[in-house]
């Protein structure tokens, strides 16, 4: 098969194209990082707490990562403009409910059709680059798209805590609904592609992954929470996917083709942009709450902090395509991502009550600049594996496996953060306490000393885990390039 453009389509620009793919990407993004800002004003507001004012957050990167794959693989059937148009319509409209809601259950929902539609507009947004532009420009075109991204996640807590300050948590909604306009305005100027073929929907394979990961993902973060939810989640998500997969063996035009599972080098690339988001991922989300709760930093401090981590995004992607149109061994640029990221976190260990910013310098950059490398060369790269009438398939895998890896270590790493505190403090409540950068109850230079010897075994953990990745991905991307032929 082979991708084909609508000719319905008559205006199209590639720069233009560029444009409307990258301000997708740059709302998915802010909305990722920008929501957990508002969280506080939307709990005094609705009168919520506990696990209904987390699935805020949880919602949309559940939904974002069950329904990559499978918004992917619809856009090579029904056309990527039509899926990407569809899909931005659901992330603006989901963000314009999550603005009018009164009820905590509601605003959840809508944060879940956000995500739904986030999801879309990633993987349908990688496949019209994918088959806009070819070689360099195409390496070029997903360092932007890498950039853009690390761009929303720097831009999304300063810009939303602006709004949340000046204007109240529901204006942080609005400009969601104010870019979706903004978006869909600049589809006027894509031009639609689509498979040769177009066969019926796997809707059996939609049904068990969407439901399968969906599941899998809400045990994960129920799990913390204790009852029965985490466990029947994590069981029946395991169990759906299996069927999934005997599922796709069976179906001529399945919606994952296991092909690409089977394909070394488009697997090493997805098992590399994972693992440098488990590197920086914990890191992002968690960090802040040590510099407020041991430190008494205000979250203002403490975001500044931070954009030594999140700032080399907004650079490096562009440097690391551009070095592999210059000649530069992509398989080794990967490697030395994953190697900065692990040597990162080692070097974080040093963390301690009262830490000096000069002392925060190396281990942040160094694992910013790694996430950057992997920003700006994994999409280009692994899209070269795959045939063309795959690509918003291979795009839609490629960022479900990326999205729902990060949800995985954000789940993870809490719980395993609260774990290691409470092994030291005895208590879980106190765990619980100290974790959300509240050290009142008991001596408070004890408790942050118990909270930072937690952070540096957690570092040390995510370190090996790099560093065991960059062994295998090393491995993995030397392998000979076997990509099925295109039928015709």
């Amino acid at each position: 098969m082979s991708a084909v453009p609508d000719t319905l389509t008559r205006r199209s620009s590639p720069a233009l194209t560029l444009a409307v793919v990258l301000v997708g990407v740059f709302a998915v993004a802010m909305s990722i990082s920008g929501a957990g800002v508002a969280v506080p004003q939307i709990g005094a507001e609705l009168d919520a707490s506990g696990a209904a004012l987390q699935w805020v957050i949880s919602a949309y990167n559940l939904a974002l990562s069950a329904f990559t794959l499978v918004c992917g693989s619809l856009s090579d059937l029904f056309g990527r403009k039509r899926v990407f148009v569809l899909t931005t319509t659901l992330f603006a409209g989901g963000s314009l409910v999550c603005a009018l809601a009164q009820d905590i259950v509601v605003l959840d929902l809508a944060r879940a059709v956000a995500g739904i539609g986030a999801g879309g507009v990633m993987a349908s947004g990688g496949a019209i680059l994918a088959v806009t532009f070819d070689g360099s420009a195409r390496t070029k075109a997903f360092a932007a798209m890498g950039t853009t991204g690390g761009a929303g996640v720097v831009t999304g807590p300063f810009l939303s805590g602006w709004l949340v300050t000046e204007l109240g948590w529901r204006a942080s909604f609005v400009s969601y609904v104010v870019i979706g306009a903004a978006i869909l305005l600049g589809t006027l100027f894509v031009a639609e592609s689509r498979s040769a073929e177009r066969p019926k929907v796997d809707r059996a394979g939609v049904v068990t992954f969407v439901l399968g990961l969906g599941l899998l993902m809400f045990g994960l973060i129920q799990s913390p929470q204790g009852g029965w939810g985490g466990t029947f989640g994590l069981v029946a998500g395991v169990v759906l996917l299996l069927v999934f997969v005997v599922v796709e063996r069976r179906q001529a035009f399945p919606v994952l083709d296991l092909s690409l599972v089977r394909n070394a080098k488009f697997i090493g690339w997805c098992l590399g942009t994972v693992s440098t988001s488990v590197g920086f991922v914990g890191i992002l989300v968690f960090l802040p709450t040590y510099f407020q709760g041991v430190d008494g930093a205000t979250a203002q401090e403490a975001g500044l902090t931070m954009l030594m981590l999140t700032l080399p995004i907004l650079v490096i992607p562009m440097a690391g395509g551009w070095l592999v149109n210059r000649g530069v061994s992509a398989r080794w640029l990967m490697t030395s991502a994953l190697l900065l990221v692990a040597g990162g976190n080692a070097w974080l260990t040093v963390l301690r009550p009262g830490i000096g910013v000069s002392e925060l310098i190396g281990p942040l950059l160094s694992v910013g600049i790694g996430l950057g490398i992997s920003f700006g060369i994994t999409d280009a790269q692994a899209m070269n594996q795959v045939d063309p009438a795959r690509l918003g398939m291979a795009a839609g895998f490629l960022n479900t496996i990326r999205n729902a890896g990060e949800a995985l270590v954000i789940a993870v790493f809490g719980t395993a953060l609260i774990a290691l505190i409470q092994a030291r403090v005895g208590s879980a409540e106190l765990a619980n306490d100290v974790a959300a950068g509240e050290l009142t109850g008991g001596d408070p230079a004890v408790l942050a000393e118990q909270f930072t010897d937690a952070w540096r075994v957690a570092l040390w953990i995510v370190a090996g885990i790099c560093l065991v990745a960059a062994v295998v991905v090393h491995a993995l991307l030397g392998t000979r390039r076997t990509v099925a032929r295109e039928r015709v």
